[in-house]
């Protein structure tokens, strides 16, 4: 049987708002970042942060994880740990953190600026416990190819599609902020059923069509 694919075009925080814990399912979120608030403050920006990582971690079941994919900003002087800030928000309501990798953005050495050149992907559970045998290395050396700049990118997605897969008794995914629908392609590959909320109609529609497909040597986009 297929797995199944849900977009919905709508504002992921009142969708989840509208929703009670998702039972059966893992989330997965990659938040937009403060430059999509042209109004917010930096500190504003932070507070509706941490308040929708709140929000997400809220609507996954005891037995499924969450997981957050970000990267971190330089702003006003200040670097801005998003991985702190979900993770503060984790601890308030009692999510353990079961690992934290790092994806490279940039080739080691290679210095960057206005943002890092890697990206965190956190991993949060209530009451799963992995088992250590399917562990996979905590550096990632590439996110691999994406539908567009903000993008996950395929082998970020796949690896954690086999994760939810072979790792947690949950049978779909969640993916608010959904995007392009990288993600949702690679759960649907895994035979993972997905739903996606994503606000813009344009990348929605995207999310609906996008596919992987296997070339022998690994999944790569099918655009």
């Amino acid at each position: 049987m297929n797995a199944s694919r849900i977009v919905h075009t709508a504002d992921a925080i009142e969708w989840l708002q509208n929703s009670p814990v998702l039972e059966g399912c893992s989330l997965l979120a990659s938040m937009p970042d403060i430059g999509e608030f042209p109004g917010l403050t930096l500190a504003q920006w932070k507070e509706w942060f941490y308040s929708t990582a709140s929000l997400i971690l809220s609507r996954t079941p005891v037995n499924g994880v969450t997981l957050f994919f970000q990267s971190d900003i330089k702003m006003d002087g200040q670097w801005v740990d998003k991985g702190f800030i979900v993770q503060k928000a984790a601890e308030t309501l009692g999510h353990k953190l079961l690992w934290h990798k790092v994806v490279c953005r940039a080739p080691l050495g290679q210095p960057t600026f206005g943002r890092p050149g890697y990206s965190h992907i956190l991993c949060f559970s209530q009451e799963l416990v992995l088992d250590l045998a399917k562990s996979t290395a905590d550096v990632m050396p590439e996110t691999g190819e994406k539908t567009w700049v903000r993008g996950m990118g395929v082998d970020v997605c796949v690896a954690l599609a086999r994760f939810i897969k072979e790792q947690t008794p949950t049978k779909t995914l969640v993916h608010p902020f959904c995007g392009e629908g990288s993600m949702i392609a690679a759960a649907n590959a895994y035979g993972l059923d997905a739903i996606g909320i994503e606000r813009s109609s344009k990348r929605a529609e995207k999310a609906r069509q996008l596919q992987l497909r296997n070339n022998g040597q690994g999944w790569e986009l099918d655009l």
